[in-house]
């Protein structure tokens, strides 16, 4: 199985984040600035924020981005989930096939046990508990 947060991730977090702060809509552009990224990046990390119903998007001369969600009933698991993809891909940690396929490796147990606590931890601090991390 594998676990892997990217940059996006980082990302939409920060994004949302900012769109809280904010408390009105941003146009791409000045969203990206203060993220410190392009704003294609920020156009292409949003979209599945938009899907899921946390961030609006208007288009035109007036539009821009604004929060459609308290940042309070959101989890971090779930902005993750929402940019990489779920996160139980149902692999094996070591090799490249279904985990339990012709036997367990050796490390299945304990990173079974060291993955629910990620998650569960993921899963239980929202969005607007975590850390703002300044752009570089």
């Amino acid at each position: 199985m594998r676990l892997e947060v990217t940059r996006k991730s980082d990302l939409a977090v920060r994004s949302l984040k900012t769109l809280a702060a904010n408390q009105k809509r941003m146009k791409g552009p000045a969203l990206a600035r203060a993220v410190g990224s392009s704003s294609g990046f920020v156009s292409h990390v949003l979209a599945p924020l938009v899907r899921a119903g946390w961030v609006r998007s208007e288009a035109g001369p007036s539009g821009g981005y604004s929060l459609s969600v308290d940042l309070a009933e959101v989890s971090l698991l779930e902005v993750i989930e929402a940019i990489e993809g779920p996160t139980d891909s149902g692999r094996c940690v070591l090799a490249d096939r279904a985990c339990n396929h012709g036997g367990t490796c050796a490390l299945h147990g304990p990173w079974l046990e060291a993955r629910s606590h990620l998650l569960d931890q993921l899963k239980v601090t929202t969005v607007a508990e975590a850390a703002t991390v300044p752009t570089s």
